[in-house]
């Protein structure tokens, strides 16, 4: 089974910006990649989706424009940036994959998260002054 592991989280300032790391110790190619964050006593809600080969992602609305998703094949590495920080961005943000799907947008709205591949144990984001 594919293993997830984020990096990158800390404390942000508003207005600051930040990068997130999603790597696997096996190639995830053939998988999209997608970016989901818990913040306490809220849902588990999608943030960003690339596709496996790349070509195609989606944002949630409250990060569109403020975030990007990319990602190395040759790292096996996936990078959630995001500027212009907010505090209600403050979460846990977790990283998920899932084989082939076509329909990202799908992979982001979810709500049947044990449908997915593989989770990692998710890197804490703290945006205060």
């Amino acid at each position: 089974q594919l293993r997830l592991v984020e990096s990158g989280g800390g404390l942000g300032q508003p207005g600051g910006s930040l990068r997130l790391s999603c790597t696997a110790p096996t190639s995830f190619s053939r998988y999209a990649i997608g970016w989901f964050r818990q913040a306490p006593g809220k849902e588990r809600e999608g943030v960003a989706c690339i596709s496996w080969r790349g070509d195609n992602t989606y944002y949630t609305t409250s990060v569109k424009g403020r975030a990007t998703i990319s990602r190395d094949y040759a790292k096996n590495t996936a990078y959630l940036e995001m500027e212009n920080l907010k505090p209600e961005d403050t979460a846990i943000y977790l990283c998920t994959a899932e084989e082939r799907i076509t329909n990202i947008r799908d992979m982001c709205e979810t709500t049947a998260f044990h449908v997915l591949d593989a989770w990692g144990q998710g890197t804490q984001v703290t945006v205060s002054s």
